[in-house]
């Protein structure tokens, strides 16, 4: 996808992925913990699309972190 800020739309998708995988959720177990499908986290872990903040407020309460920790691009 072509984007301004695809890097950190990159490293974003990194970091649910890293926590994610940390709390051994699988896709599928976060989507439906947030209220979309896996086919939506999927594209949003491999920055294939735009994500809403109210989904990543959610996705970060679903992965119990705070929402800063999702944009700590190392």
């Amino acid at each position: 996808m072509e984007r301004e800020h695809s890097s950190e739309y990159q490293k974003l998708g990194l970091n649910i992925a890293y926590y994610r995988k940390e709390r051994h959720l699988s896709q599928i177990q976060l989507a439906e913990m947030v209220n979309v499908s896996r086919t939506h986290m999927s594209r949003i872990e491999n920055s294939d699309c735009a994500v809403s903040l109210d989904v990543i407020f959610s996705i970060a309460k679903a992965l119990d972190i705070p929402v800063y920790k999702l944009f700590e691009f190392r």
